[in-house]
C-alpha cells in the first residue's frame, strides 16, 4: 500500500521532468549565459575574459544614442501592441457576428499573420518608394497628388510607416485570441442582458469585456513581449539608418554586436531588455489581476 502512495506522489513530477529539462537546457541554462558574458570583459573577437562588473551596461547606457533607442522602443511597443490591441479587439467583435462569408473574412485576416515578417516588410519597403513605389502610383492614376510623394524624406516619416507594418502584421493575432474568448462566451449571458433591457455599450462593458478579459491579458503580455523583441521589420525597411534613429532595442544591440564589434555592451542591453519586459509584464498581469479581484 506504501509503494502504491508513494508511486502516486512521484508519478506527477515523472511525467513534467522532461518538460522541466527542456526549459533548464534551452531558457534557463542561456539566460544564465547571458548574464554571465554581460558581467565579462569581451574582446572584439568574441573571447570571453575577466569579470568585468558594471563595465558593459556603463558602456551601453552612455551612449549618446542609446535615449534615442529607448525612446523609439516605448514608441514601437506602445503604438504597435496599443493599436493592434483595439483594431484587433474591434475586429474579432465583427467577426464574431454571423454573416455572410465570414469564414473568407477570416482566412483573409490570418494572411498578415502567416506571412513571413521579412517578405512583409519588403513588400511595404517597395510600396512607398517614390521613384516606382504603389502608393505614389496609385495616388497619381486617382488624381489625388499631381508629383510624387517621398514618403522616406525624414526619418520620423519612416519609424510611422514601421510602426504601421507593426500594427498590421500584429492585428491578426490579437484578432483570432480575442475571437476564441469571445466564441467562449455562453450565448444566455446575452439573453439575460437583454431581457434587463441592457444596451449594446451595456453589453460590451457589463458582459463582453469582464468575459474576454483573460483572452485580451493574454494576447497583450505576449504582444508586449513579440513587438519588443521584434527585428525583422525595423531592419528590413531602414536598418535603423540614418544613424540609429530609427532603432529599437533590439536592432540596435544586433548592430552593436555584429557591426561594431562590441560584443560587451550588446549582451548588457539584452540583460536590460530582459529585464524591462519582466517588469513590465509583472505589472500588467499584477493591475490585471487586482481588477479583477475588486470586480
Amino acid at each position: 500500500m506504501n509503494n502504491v502512495f508513494t508511486r502516486h506522489k512521484w508519478e506527477p513530477y515523472v511525467w513534467i521532468l522532461p518538460s522541466v529539462l527542456l526549459m533548464l537546457i534551452f531558457v534557463v541554462f542561456p539566460i544564465g549565459i547571458v548574464f554571465r558574458l554581460a558581467f565579462s570583459d569581451i574582446s572584439r573577437a568574441g573571447v570571453v575574459g575577466d569579470f568585468a562588473g558594471f563595465k558593459n551596461f556603463i558602456d551601453a547606457v552612455s551612449a549618446p544614442v542609446f535615449p534615442t533607442v529607448m525612446l523609439n522602443t516605448l514608441i514601437w511597443v506602445v503604438s504597435v501592441v496599443g493599436l493592434s490591441t483595439i483594431i484587433g479587439f474591434i475586429a474579432a467583435m465583427v467577426l464574431n457576428q454571423p454573416f455572410r462569408g465570414r469564414k473568407i473574412a477570416r482566412s483573409i485576416m490570418v494572411f498578415p499573420w502567416a506571412a513571413s515578417l521579412v517578405i512583409q516588410a519588403s513588400v511595404w519597403n517597395y510600396i512607398i518608394k517614390m521613384e516606382y513605389g504603389n502608393l505614389n502610383n496609385i495616388l497619381l492614376n486617382l488624381g489625388f497628388i499631381k508629383t510624387a510623394i517621398n514618403w522616406r524624406s525624414a526619418y520620423q516619416i519612416e519609424f510611422v510607416w514601421e510602426c504601421a507594418v507593426g500594427i498590421i502584421v500584429t492585428i491578426p493575432f490579437v484578432t483570432f485570441t480575442v475571437l476564441s474568448g469571445l466564441q467562449s462566451i455562453d450565448a444566455a449571458y446575452y439573453e439575460a442582458a437583454t431581457v434587463d433591457g441592457a444596451n449594446f455599450r451595456q453589453k460590451l462593458f457589463n458582459v463582453t469585456l469582464p468575459l474576454v478579459k483573460p483572452s485580451l491579458t493574454v494576447s497583450t503580455v505576449l504582444n508586449i513581449i513579440y513587438v519588443f523583441n521584434s527585428f525583422p521589420i525595423i531592419y528590413t525597411i531602414t536598418k535603423g539608418a540614418p544613424a540609429n534613429k530609427t532603432d529599437t532595442m533590439v536592432t540596435y544591440l544586433y548592430m552593436l554586436a555584429f557591426y561594431d564589434q562590441r560584443k560587451g555592451p550588446a549582451t548588457a542591453l539584452s540583460v536590460i531588455g530582459f529585464l524591462i519586459l519582466c517588469v513590465a509584464s509583472g505589472i500588467y498581469m499584477m493591475a490585471t489581476m487586482r481588477k479583477e479581484e475588486s470586480l
